[in-house]
């Protein structure tokens, strides 16, 4: 039975995982508006003590890997491949999107995130947590213009501020489920899928998914 240990560290509202097999065992919520490198490793270890569990016996270390906060996707990132590469492991980054469309029941899973600026995260996944429609970001509404035919549920760790948009459009009787912040959990099972499937990565290889590019970036473009 595979041991995934998960860690989200891409918005304030953290949190960590583990998964034995196909369940989750236990997830922490974790929350710092600072970060976390600071207090990563001390909740770290209180897990796996309660547990019983040693990071050499872990199989595969996960990570949510954005988009969200830059500093917060390089924390979790970072962490995961230290473990890994520390114990011959291999890694599975996972984007915050999919992980949020894993919540979904639906044949098509519209997932949306808060971008800031105006602006959402979005992707369109199947049932088996495939891409039918890339992630991008984009204006909620021309983002809806592009999404396919057929019964949408639209996912999101907060809908609220997207509601009103449906009105009118061809979504405006769409499902609409909320997913926790809490991530972990599911980017666990999703890297225990990836692990089975022979799909988990060398720790060498993986990157952050951060689908804009940062403020920093865009500032010094623009100057």
């Amino acid at each position: 039975m595979a041991r995934i240990l998960a860690i989200d560290t891409t918005t304030e509202f953290g949190s960590l995982a583990l998964v034995a097999g196909d369940r989750v065992l236990d997830e922490v919520l974790l929350r710092s508006a600072d970060g976390f490198g600071h207090i990563l490793w001390e909740h770290l270890a209180r897990l796996l003590e309660r547990h019983g569990w040693k990071t050499s016996e872990v199989d595969c270390f996960a990570a949510a890997a954005g988009p969200g906060s830059f500093t917060g996707v390089r924390v979790g990132l970072a962490a995961v491949k230290g473990l890994a590469e520390a114990h011959g492991r291999l890694v599975a980054a996972v984007s915050n999107l999919q992980a949020v469309a894993w919540f979904g029941t639906a044949d098509l899973r519209a997932v949306v995130v808060d971008a800031r600026r105006g602006e959402v995260y979005g992707a369109v996944y199947d049932a088996a947590l495939e891409l039918v429609r890339p992630e991008a970001v984009a204006r909620f509404p021309d983002w809806l213009r592009g999404l396919p035919e057929g019964d949408l549920e639209f996912l999101s760790t907060g809908f609220a501020p997207f509601r009103s948009a449906l009105a009118g459009t061809r979504f405006e009787n769409a499902a609409v489920r909320e997913a926790p912040r809490a991530l972990a959990a599911a980017v666990g099972m999703i890297a225990a899928a990836r692990l089975r499937a022979g799909l988990a990565q060398d720790p060498a290889v993986i990157d952050a998914n951060y689908v804009r590019r940062s403020d920093a970036e865009l500032f010094w473009k623009d100057r």
